[in-house]
């Protein structure tokens, strides 16, 4: 099914402006599907669901985790949607298989105390530091994706209305306000951009590594996991974890969900609705307010 994944992969980035996180995981899911076929010496076009549960049962002898394989199932019913739409097959045997039911964590994210203290860690005048601190302010400030962030350009970054364009998934893009402190701390670190950009002055991302180039998702996440360490906190907190604690703050602080919904780029408020479950104490203290026999 070579000639048939290519052809799914490429129109993943050419017709539904898939990120490059995206296609390279369905790559792999597939990939993984395609082997397991050739061990059963099985066609994809012949698959029927009991192979599709075979590949699933598989997956969960090797205890690889719910959400995984729920992902892998959702890979798996894409790309046969895609060959059905172009008669490479007759039927999507993927669409009958029940989907894991998955566990609902919630969030890891942070006190105001914690994020107090977390945004104060990164300390000195010179370039790194003035960035980490700049970085650290605007992702919480914003709420955005770490993807979003490191995509920015400076002329997506409008200081004087404290407004930034960012580009979410699916390419869709939406306009965020920042505050203050976050323009100031920005403000400190453009003036010092130019030492990071080096001899690369052209360069439009607005966060730089050393050499000046664009700061990767995982850069971020070292520099988040750096200070972090310093504050000591002892749950699992990562850059999402940032995102995470705006939302709960802003809802504990009397935001609704719908606008908190277009500040996170959320299509759907379901997808918001997992907050509710941080702030139980606001929800309960609310009910007793308003319910007229509480």
């Amino acid at each position: 099914m070579t000639k048939e994944l290519e052809a799914f992969l490429a129109f993943l980035v050419h017709e539904r402006n898939a990120s490059v996180h995206t296609v390279a995981g369905y790559r792999r899911d597939l990939v993984q599907y395609a082997a397991y076929l050739k061990e059963k010496k099985a066609d994809f076009r012949r698959a029927d669901s009991y192979v599709i549960r075979g590949f699933l049962a598989r997956l969960h002898e090797s205890e690889l985790r719910k959400s995984s394989v729920a992902r892998k199932l959702a890979a798996l019913r894409s790309f046969y949607r895609f060959c059905l739409k172009r008669k490479w097959v007759e039927d999507n045997p993927a669409k009958v298989v029940a989907t894991p039911k998955l566990d609902k964590p919630i969030p890891s994210f942070l006190s105001e105390d914690e994020m107090a203290a977390f945004l104060d860690m990164p300390k000195g005048d010179k370039p790194p530091a003035l960035r980490d601190r700049g970085l650290l302010e605007f992702l919480y400030a914003t709420g955005i994706r770490v993807g979003e962030l490191v995509g920015m350009n400076i002329e997506d970054v409008h200081l004087g209305e404290r407004l930034v364009r960012v580009r979410g998934k699916g390419k869709k893009e939406r306009v965020v306000p920042f505050g203050r402190l976050a323009e100031e701390r920005l403000q400190a670190y453009l003036r010092a951009r130019g030492v990071l950009a080096g001899d690369r002055p052209g360069e439009r991302a607005v966060f730089l590594n050393r050499r000046g180039g664009r700061l990767t998702a995982r850069s971020v996440e070292r520099i988040v996991d750096k200070y972090i360490r310093r504050v000591a906190v002892r749950r699992k907190i990562t850059p999402h974890s940032l995102r995470h604690s705006f939302a709960s703050h802003l809802l504990s602080r009397g935001a609704d969900l719908r606008t908190i919904q277009e500040l996170l780029g959320h299509a759907s408020l379901a997808t918001t609705q997992k907050y509710t479950h941080i702030d139980l104490g606001r929800l309960l203290e609310t009910y007793r307010k308003s319910h007229p026999r509480s």
